[in-house]
């Protein structure tokens, strides 16, 4: 990656990431520890979690939990505190876009997916905020998607929480800049990530994906992190409450 920018701000911060074992958030905590901050993520699947430690160089710390479970949560972010400090940047990461019919959607399966989706967003700003705020200020990148803007179907659930979290951005951009804490949303299109192409990364589909993007190369999983390594860094002190998009000029 030397042909990327090196942010010496980041060095020695302390990082969580939620959803961070693969994908998206795999590469985001690879981007800081690179950058040689202390990288605390959180995830489901402790064996790819373990992986990603074995090939990492720098300081990372692994603690598991399902998100849906908000004590689960909050205890998984003690252990991070523990080990590698509290927190002045957070990535709330974590999502999973699957696809379902809306015809057969029942309410328990509509709470489930705000629950992974959206709900444990805010309470881990609300875990890391009181740190944040103690230490002069932080950084909290969300994750949405460009999805709901370009009217994508087929998840009707996951396109509601998406478009959310771009509200619970500026609510609490404007909560908590009196602390100088920073909230962003990253806005990806279509990355690919392993479980984009085993499950609908078709010819036909990238094909008809290309079309609708102004750039004819399709987005990997560096693009998302090297845009949130700058929202984390001193570099954007200034940016709050905002999209930032790495869609591909995607319409």
């Amino acid at each position: 990656m030397s042909q990327f920018a090196r942010y010496p701000s980041l060095k020695g911060k302390s990082v969580f990431v939620t959803g961070g074992a693969s994908g998206i958030g795999a590469e985001i905590v690879s981007a800081f520890a690179d950058q040689g901050a202390r990288v605390g993520f959180v995830d489901f699947n402790a064996e790819a979690a373990e992986a990603l430690i074995a090939k990492t160089p720098g300081e990372v710390h692994f603690a598991q939990c399902d998100l849906r479970d908000i004590n689960a949560l909050r205890g998984a972010f003690a252990a991070l505190e523990k080990a590698a400090g509290p927190a002045t940047v957070l990535v709330n990461n974590a999502a999973r876009d699957d696809r379902h019919d809306w015809r057969d959607v029942t309410p328990e399966y509509w709470d489930e997916r705000m629950n992974t989706n959206l709900r444990h967003m805010f309470f881990a700003m609300q875990a890391v905020a009181p740190g944040m705020i103690a230490a002069g200020g932080g950084s909290i990148v969300n994750m949405g998607s460009n999805s709901w803007w370009e009217a994508v179907g087929n998840f009707p659930a996951y396109a509601t929480a998406k478009s959310a979290v771009h509200g619970l951005t500026r609510t609490m951009a404007r909560d908590l800049g009196g602390h100088r804490i920073r909230v962003n949303t990253v806005v990806p299109g279509w990355v690919m990530t392993e479980r984009q192409k085993e499950l609908w990364a078709t010819p036909e589909a990238l094909e008809r994906h290309r079309q609708n993007q102004c750039l004819p190369d399709l987005i990997e999983p560096v693009y998302l992190a090297r845009m949130v390594l700058f929202l984390a860094s001193d570099d954007a002190a200034m940016c709050t409450a905002n999209n930032y998009m790495v869609e591909a000029g995607s319409i």
